[in-house]
């Protein structure tokens, strides 16, 4: 008796008594689940994922989600061509309506509707179908979140239907790596996170007063000598401590290409920030010509906004500019290139000869409320919008740059709130929410600051302040207007945060209550139910190894 108590001990600890059943209920939550527990299908060791091997993508999804299930449960399964027999099944078809007995082609998907998707479980097994190969992979995820976590025998699902797309066409997320440098293989268990909650473009901030971290083969000193600070600021709050070791680290091409790479097999675009005119100490280090008084320009030891900005009226300075910004295109992709354009004083502007013949060049004067000099920078900004036209790209720029005027196809980020995003969307301008009260993920998620690591400010950014973000502001903007809102972003500013295991800890699990923000419709939306939905989900963080908060305000 004693030997058979202790063997159903034993199995108890591993998970394997009883029926382990999924859920559907995940983050973000579908859009329309209908469930009959009544009845279930059980999936097994040994059994198969069919899919299309002739399609890339597919395949590719078919591997990933092979390997989840066997990460999440220990059930191994085979992948076999088409079969109707196999346990889950993936497919694409592409829309197409008849009219008569012809069949014609249907209108091109929004891409919304590339990314959705339906699962249906019934008695043969899980259907996994979509318009879209990226639809594909959004199923996947789900069936993934779905599962019970553990050293399971079986999983037994449900009868279920779900049909889900996105909200919103842009969930983004920021990593800082100007600030404190992140390794290739850090980010890339960042991206996974990401994939994890649904997300699709990584904002990858590469330049900052304290260090330039892209590569310009052009410019071989600028990442070189431009990424490496001699000291690095650790005094709590505005003291002035420094550790007085050097900082440095920098990406080349072929470091942002494997990114590139890696994002886009899990349907994450890479969208590449080079800050200006501000936040340029770091090039300045190096070619302390562009600045306005000519230097010396140290790399920036300490956190802030600094006076020294590139030269506004030095033609080298586009010289410039378009060179880092061609190679960046050169590298990346994305259809989106961020331009920053956030935290530019113009003092030196006003006392540069250079920039006040510029100025007067230019015909620039004040105009409702613009000064000359901001609408110096919108000079800039035009001309490298200009340019990253040429190549086929969208600028984006912090709401900063509505000061001066916008330039023609600009897409603000609004960061101050949503008060420039609302202005922006009234111009018909394209907007991406980003507003620091509720997207700025470096604050402290929790008011006893004793059971948290030091970080930025004081606490306003919790998990239930980000769930409530509206961010369409129906209350400022008409529907029309609302269309110009493309999603919304969670920005992870790294001057306080300098290990990978810290920043996990600042990203989760409040970017699931901010996937939930891009992802749901406001009406699917109820605090108190995702609270006993992410559960499940920080089980799957523990099953990756990343560190999250686990208290949830």
């Amino acid at each position: 008796m004693k030997k058979l108590f202790l063997i159903l001990v034993l199995l108890a600890g591993m998970n394997l008594v009883g029926a382990q059943k999924a859920d559907y209920n995940i983050v973000p939550l579908p859009k329309s689940i209908t469930t009959d527990s009544t009845q279930t299908f059980t999936l097994r060791p040994g059994m198969g994922i069919a899919y299309d091997s002739d399609n890339a993508e597919v395949s590719r999804t078919a591997n990933f989600l092979r390997q989840w299930v066997e990460e999440a449960t220990g059930i191994k399964l085979k992948l076999m061509a088409e079969d109707v027999e196999a346990a889950i099944r993936l497919g694409v078809k592409g829309p197409a309506v008849r009219k008569g007995r012809k069949a014609v082609k249907a209108a091109p998907l929004t891409e919304q509707q590339m990314e959705g998707y339906t699962v249906e479980v019934n008695a043969t097994g899980i259907d996994i179908r979509a318009l879209n190969p990226i639809g594909l992979f959004r199923a996947a995820q789900t069936l993934r979140k779905a599962l019970p976590v553990g050293k399971h025998q079986s999983v037994s699902f449900p009868f279920t239907r779900i049909s889900d797309q996105p909200r919103f066409v842009y969930r983004g997320v920021l990593l800082d790596c100007a600030r404190h440098f992140y390794t290739v293989d850090f980010i890339k268990q960042f991206l996974d996170v990401m994939a994890l909650h649904g997300c699709n473009q990584f904002h990858w901030h590469f330049t900052e007063d304290q260090g330039w971290r892209f590569e310009v083969k052009a410019l071989p000193r600028l990442a070189v000598e431009g990424s490496v600070r001699e000291k690095t600021v650790i005094g709590p709050g505005n003291m002035r401590i420094y550790d007085n070791v050097p900082y440095g680290g920098y990406y080349t091409q072929e470091d942002c290409r494997e990114i590139v790479r890696y994002a886009a097999e899990r349907y994450i675009n890479v969208v590449p920030e080079i800050d200006m005119p501000g936040h340029m100490m770091g090039a300045l280090h190096v070619f302390p010509n562009l600045g306005c008084t000519g230097g010396p320009y140290p790399v920036a030891p300490h956190w802030g906004v600094m006076r020294d900005v590139l030269c506004g009226g030095n033609p080298e300075t586009l010289d410039f500019l378009k060179t880092a910004f061609g190679e960046l295109c050169d590298v990346f992709p994305s259809k989106f290139i961020h331009i920053g354009g956030d935290e530019c004083p113009k003092d030196r502007w006003r006392k540069c000869p250079k920039c006040q013949a510029k100025i007067k060049e230019l015909g620039l004067k004040e105009e409702n409320g613009r000064s000359p000099e901001d609408q110096l920078q919108t000079y800039l900004n035009h001309e490298i919008e200009q340019f990253l036209a040429s190549r086929g790209r969208s600028l984006i720029g912090w709401d900063e740059i509505l000061a001066g005027g916008l330039t023609e196809n600009a897409i603000v980020m609004s960061w101050r709130g949503t008060k420039g995003g609302i202005a922006a969307a009234k111009q018909n301008h394209r907007v991406i929410m980003s507003p620091n009260v509720y997207a700025y993920i470096d604050h402290p998620q929790l008011k006893d600051y004793s059971k948290q690591p030091q970080t930025t400010g004081g606490y306003q950014v919790s998990c239930s302040k980000i769930y409530s973000f509206e961010p369409l502001v129906p209350d400022a903007l008409t529907e029309e207007e609302q269309d110009c809102i493309l999603g919304v972003q969670a920005n992870l500013w790294t001057e306080h945060i300098a290990f990978p295991e810290h920043a996990f800890y600042q990203l989760l699990p409040r970017l699931a209550a901010m996937c939930e923000v891009q992802w749901c419709s406001p009406e699917q939306k109820d605090f108190e139910d995702f609270k006993k939905r992410l559960p499940r989900l920080e089980k799957l963080y523990d099953n990756l190894g990343v560190q999250h908060c686990r208290q949830v305000e």
